[in-house]
């Protein structure tokens, strides 16, 4: 299984999804445009292919629909009983979604803390984060189709 859990911490919360790892470095190289919100943070990665942020704003439409404040339940049941690459996108509003929030999946979990622009990979075996390199956009085939460079400013960090 491809895939690894992603974290964004912006000034609005955390946000928590399992994603291809194909879109670890598209989510990197967005980091090198310094975006402050989750929203530009996956517009920026979707211009690398990651094609994320339209999966990512329909579940958290999901996910308010079906979790009111004081109310997370559902979030909780999904916590309980589905495997870790099954559970949906999420907002981390306590403490049981913010520790699975931290766990990984398949390939590890990495998380892009925007407000302190800070990269943590807490666990990664997909492949290592370069500060700067490029990312190759590839077609249906898997061919690629347009290779962009990108380099993460000074100030964010890159731990481990």
């Amino acid at each position: 299984m491809n895939v690894m859990r992603y974290t964004v911490v912006d000034p609005q919360g955390r946000v928590s999804f399992v994603g291809p790892c194909s879109a670890l470095l598209p989510l990197v190289a967005a980091c090198s445009k310094n975006p402050t919100t989750l929203a530009e943070l996956l517009a920026y990665a979707d211009q690398y292919g990651a094609n994320l942020a339209e999966y990512v704003a329909a579940g958290l439409a999901v996910f308010d629909e079906h979790n009111l404040p004081g109310h997370y339940e559902r979030i909780h049941a999904a916590l309980d009983h589905l495997r870790g690459h099954e559970i949906p996108v999420f907002r981390v509003v306590d403490d049981r979604t913010r520790d699975a929030s931290l766990q990984p999946v398949a390939a590890g979990v990495v998380i892009f803390n925007l407000t302190a622009k800070r990269i943590v990979q807490i666990q990664n075996s997909y492949q290592e984060i370069p500060r700067d390199g490029v990312v190759r956009q590839r077609d249906q085939s898997g061919r690629t189709t347009r290779v962009m460079r990108y380099r993460l400013p000074q100030e964010w960090q890159l731990t481990p």
